[in-house]
């Protein structure tokens, strides 16, 4: 997937269709998807820094715009960090608010599959080019027999696959399951390339869905195999 990235001579319109994209996503939603899309874009359109990926907003202001109390910014703010959506660039201290940041590689993920309902440009233009991570000179690696259905790693390729497809069937289809321990999953590369690349590139994507499968994990490590 090409990642819509807000800068250059084209950012106003990049801007547009992450909001579009959004947007979508949210009305394809229940009110529940509703509201909380509504007001991520709220931060969106009126604090958000794109040039810097930057949004210095407290919980009292982000109250007042949302018009509800802080115990609700609070969970609603802990909703999109799961998601992967808001992410901390810096803590909080001393009095000073939080620097948050967002991740918009991981919400043109989530709404690719409601693009279709903005129209095929739009389709086209968002997601038409392959991923700038993947060297097409490179021949994609050897895929491990699938894990058994029903197992946490299973689920996470399912998700991770419809999520991108060239970058599973590239890098992750390759990735044994080495099972889960004191909630630790260890996942298997075929080579010493394939693990470093996976830790550097998509531990994060990897990360969030196994947020989403299972809660329970509080970490994954990514193996080479006979080590």
């Amino acid at each position: 997937m090409q990642v819509i990235r807000p800068v250059g001579r084209e950012a106003a319109a990049k801007k547009y269709d992450i909001l579009s994209a959004l947007m979508a996503y949210g009305l394809a939603g229940d009110q529940h998807r509703q509201r909380l899309v509504m007001r991520f874009m709220s931060l969106i359109t009126t604090r958000y820094n794109w040039q810097r990926n930057e949004l210095t907003m407290g919980q009292r202001e982000i109250a007042r715009l949302w018009c509800v109390d802080e115990r609700t910014v609070k969970r609603d703010m802990a909703r999109l960090r799961s998601l992967g959506w808001v992410t901390v660039k810096r803590q909080g201290a001393r009095g000073r608010v939080a620097v948050l940041g967002f991740d918009l590689e991981r919400i043109m993920l989530d709404t690719r599959a409601v693009w279709e309902n903005i129209g095929p440009d739009f389709v086209e233009r968002a997601g038409g080019a392959p991923p700038p991570e993947i060297d097409r000179k490179v021949v994609p690696f050897r895929r491990t027999e699938a894990p058994p259905a029903g197992t946490v790693w299973a689920a996470m390729r399912g998700l991770l696959a419809a999520e991108d497809q060239a970058v599973f069937d590239a890098w992750i289809a390759g990735l044994g399951d080495g099972g889960i321990s004191d909630g630790r999953l260890t996942l298997v590369a075929p080579t010493g390339f394939h693990a470093s690349y996976v830790r550097t590139h998509l531990m994060r994507r990897i990360e969030i869905v196994a947020r989403r499968v299972e809660p329970g994990l509080h970490s994954i490590s990514v193996e080479t195999a006979g080590s």
